[in-house]
């Protein structure tokens, strides 16, 4: 880096200028509010601490996403957030140490050693809320609804979201008697969505016919709400723990239909995503025009039980930074009122109301800030019979 280029940016990070964070903000606070007015709690958990928490029951992928340093007062590692979630598990688990429900939120910054893909920040502002010591369905739908409600403060009208289970897969794959090993081929095979691959694999490595057979059928089952009903005609053989999970899915789909009738909703039994550390529902939320996911989340239970305290959790997040492009643009300098520099107390009394109201309101400290305020303002502060009264331009 030479003299000439000190200003540039990690690949990757970003910095957010007027008139974006402002924007940026104004929807933080919206959204804080939002989830206050369910009832949920706000935590701000550090942005640094030590890995053995860090990383506590979220798996390998968070581990390799993490920027690692020692701390020189101790000597030991420390990990720079890549996901609140973990820290605000723990937070629930032992600070707080309370019983029954739990309902907590979030927003901070977060960091990662690389973006999940070309589209993506590495330091998103993440948002998120969290609900503790609740493992029936009517937890996973108020977080579901609560992420909904989220993504239409900033203007959403057309949502996607996709559902699944990994209670679904996790207890075909108990039920064949794979190795760590033979699972882990299987779940790749599935993810890259390989049919072929999969009924070959299940053939050769699976004794139990019927599981086999549903193992293989899972690429199959892809589409709109019409799945389930496919699914469980299939999965009539399958093991209890596996209809007991469509049935869930099933329940949680029409909730959310006569909820959030326009959210289109679309069901893949082979997508795992989170699979390492989700326990149940598990979805995902897209929006036109956005090529990522602009929020995700899912049943996580058990994940404090390495704090003392095994728990039910439930949650979704989002990235702000994603959220902001939905949010209509618009500068709050277009709408201030310029006011002129003067003692006069009436006037500060006037200014002080306004800014009190809401309002914006720029002191002209110099001649040129009128001609300016003239061609970019729309709105002033004059003083007509002993009055100061705003003017629209």
């Amino acid at each position: 880096m030479t003299d000439s280029n000190r200003w540039l940016l990690p690949d990757g990070i970003e910095e957010v200028l007027p008139p974006l964070a402002w924007r940026m903000e104004i929807l933080r606070r919206n959204l804080l509010d939002l989830y206050r007015s369910w009832g949920y709690e706000l935590v701000i958990p550090p942005f640094i601490e030590y890995l053995e928490s860090l990383l506590t029951g979220m798996g390998s992928d968070l581990d390799l996403q993490t920027f690692k340093v020692t701390d020189q007062l101790t000597g030991r590692m420390m990990g720079i957030r890549a996901d609140m979630t973990p820290q605000v598990a723990r937070i629930d688990a032992h600070s707080l140490n309370r019983e029954g429900a739990v309902r907590l939120c979030y927003g901070g910054s977060i960091l990662h050693t690389r973006a999940p893909n070309q589209l993506s920040s590495r330091c998103p502002l993440q948002m998120g809320a969290e609900l503790y010591g609740c493992a029936g369905l009517a937890a996973d739908i108020e977080i579901i609804n609560l992420m909904l409600e989220s993504l239409k403060i900033t203007g959403a009208t057309k949502i996607h979201l996709d559902l699944g289970h990994v209670g679904i897969y996790r207890s075909l794959v108990a039920q064949a008697g794979l190795s760590t090993a033979q699972e882990t081929e299987l779940f790749s095979k599935l993810q890259r969505k390989s049919n072929a691959e999969v009924h070959a694999f299940v053939a050769e490595h699976v004794e139990n016919k019927s599981i086999a057979d549903i193992l293989a059928g899972l690429t199959d089952l892809n589409g709109d709400i019409s799945v389930l009903t496919q699914a469980a005609n299939q999965f009539k053989d399958a093991p209890p723990q596996a209809v007991a999970a469509l049935k869930t899915l099933t329940s949680l789909a029409q909730s959310i239909q006569e909820s959030h009738p326009e959210v289109a909703l679309y069901f893949d039994l082979a997508e795992l995503r989170g699979y390492q550390y989700h326990t149940g529902i598990a979805f995902t939320a897209y929006l036109p025009g956005i090529g990522q996911a602009v929020a995700k989340g899912g049943r996580y239970d058990d994940i404090g039980e390495v704090f003392g305290r095994a728990r039910p959790a439930t949650g979704f997040s989002t990235d702000l930074k994603l959220l902001l492009g939905r949010v209509k643009q618009e500068s709050l300098e277009n709408f201030a009122i310029m006011a002129p520099n003067s003692n006069d107390p009436a006037l500060q009394q006037t200014i002080k109301k306004l800014r009190a109201s809401g309002e914006v309101v720029i002191c002209q400290l110099k001649a040129e800030d009128l001609q300016e305020h003239q061609t970019s303002h729309q709105r002033r502060l004059v003083n007509k019979k002993g009055q100061w009264q705003v003017e629209t331009l």
